[in-house]
């Protein structure tokens, strides 16, 4: 699986993501479409993560 984007699985894994990131609304998961690193930005502006934290939850995610 490409490691920056996962676009043809979004729409399933958009439940999963919204259960681990339970701050970021629909829209902000319609934004990130599969984009690994639009999600990495959308947690550090609702969570206010580092960069460096925001990218290691979403690799944990990615796998």
């Amino acid at each position: 699986m490409n490691n920056d984007t996962i676009e043809g699985k979004w729409k399933q894994l958009k439940g999963e993501a919204k259960i681990q990131w339970g701050k970021l609304t629909n829209d902000d998961l319609d934004v990130v479409e599969g984009h690994k690193d639009k999600l990495v930005g959308k947690i550090q502006e609702r969570y206010g993560k580092s960069k460096e934290e925001a990218e290691a939850e979403v690799n944990r995610f990615w796998k």
